[in-house]
């Protein structure tokens, strides 16, 4: 199957886009939408692909949307240029080496723009140290190869990292560089390029605050990270452990000083802020010390549980980042009885897909 981009439909695709999400975001009367488009190719950061084995060769396969048939992948020009490199190098290696190859279903790719990648090769077997020899002399010729690289085997209930399980991102956004560890298997943005567009509007939509933001589900700090710059306090909330602990070395990385994450759910946190339940978590904590005035959500796609959307129609300005643009109508629906949309914008994370990633900076009436 060709995987050649239709690089020359990409303005047309993301004007229809634009024209989605403007009707969309009609009933509530936003402005026009700021558009921030994608690279046409080599966007994405990671890629994810399952192994076929046939007969004594074996390579990468996608499946396709509409049949869900298997189909061969020998390059991926959605990928970064560092993960279509990896691809062919990596295969002809795994060749050479049984303990390698047999029962691999899965090949993993993380990487980022500062030439760093993650491999993890996830297998249907019990991993020993024949595997692991074999593997760390397999990093080494690549390595040898100018690969900057950590390799990861999985396999039910093992995981085997050679080094490290992160790699550190250095993201550019306006004229500053930002770092961002990424642990593997962990959310990451999968276009940096757009993130960081991303990233400078919300800077942007926040420039001139006063008081606090507060920020639900913060992954790795991407966002409250750099929005700390417009605010006395940055209070932000994670669940995933993985994701806690990467923030908390991006927030020593890159010299924040007034910023706190908490391990809780949004929904943990509401039942906090509205005294329905006490956290041990959150001992030592004045929550009274903060004056936040504004809040920033990034919500899986399902949007924002009611009682969230009540809460977050507490706060004066309301920065809210969209994955799934139905969902984040259905809240709307609440918001914009209390709120007026200021500002929308439609970033285009996953170019030549229907996804739509959004964002709609609001303003109490």
């Amino acid at each position: 199957m060709n995987n050649a981009l239709p690089t020359t439909d990409y303005d047309r695709l993301l004007a229809e886009k634009q024209q989605k999400l403007t009707a969309l975001l009609a009933p509530f009367d936003a402005p026009p939408l700021q558009v921030f488009d994608s690279p046409k190719q080599f966007y994405r950061m990671r890629a994810e692909f399952r192994i076929w084995h046939d007969q004594d060769d074996f390579y990468h396969i996608m499946f396709d949307r509409q049949t869900h048939r298997p189909y061969r992948v020998d390059d991926f020009p959605a990928a970064s240029q560092l993960i279509n490199r990896m691809m062919r190098v990596l295969l002809p290696l795994l060749k050479q080496q049984s303990v390698l190859h047999h029962k691999l279903f899965q090949i993993d790719y993380l990487s980022t723009l500062s030439d760093k990648l993650i491999v993890s090769l996830l297998y249907h077997k019990t991993l020993d140290d024949e595997w692991q020899r074999a593997a760390t002399a397999l990093r080494a010729v690549l390595q040898a190869q100018g690969f900057d690289l950590q390799l990861i085997g999985r396999a039910s209930k093992q995981k085997i990292c050679l080094e490290q399980d992160f790699v550190d991102e250095i993201l550019p956004v306006n004229g500053k560089n930002y770092v961002y560890r990424q642990v593997e298997n962990s959310f990451t943005q999968p276009n940096a390029a757009v993130n960081g567009k991303m990233l400078q509007w919300a800077i942007e939509c926040t420039k001139n605050s006063h008081g606090d933001l507060l920020e639900l589900y913060c992954g790795n700090g991407n966002f409250s990270i750099a929005l700390a710059q417009n605010f006395r306090q940055v209070l932000a909330t994670e669940i995933a452990k993985p994701s806690v602990a990467a923030a908390q070395f991006n927030i020593a990385a890159n010299g924040v000083e007034n910023l706190r994450i908490i391990r809780m759910s949004a929904e943990e946190f509401t039942q906090a802020m509205n005294g329905e339940r006490e956290f041990n978590r959150l001992k030592g904590i004045d929550l009274k010390a903060y004056e936040c005035n504004t809040i920033f959500v990034d919500p899986p796609r399902a949007g924002l549980d009611p009682a969230t959307v009540k809460l977050v129609q507490g706060y004066e300005r309301i920065l809210y980042i969209s994955c799934n643009p139905h969902t984040l109508c259905d809240n709307l629906q609440s918001l914009c009885q209390t709120h007026r949309i200021e500002k929308a914008a439609l970033f285009d994370q996953f170019p030549y897909t229907e996804h739509m990633e959004s964002g709609v900076w609001l303003i109490r009436k």
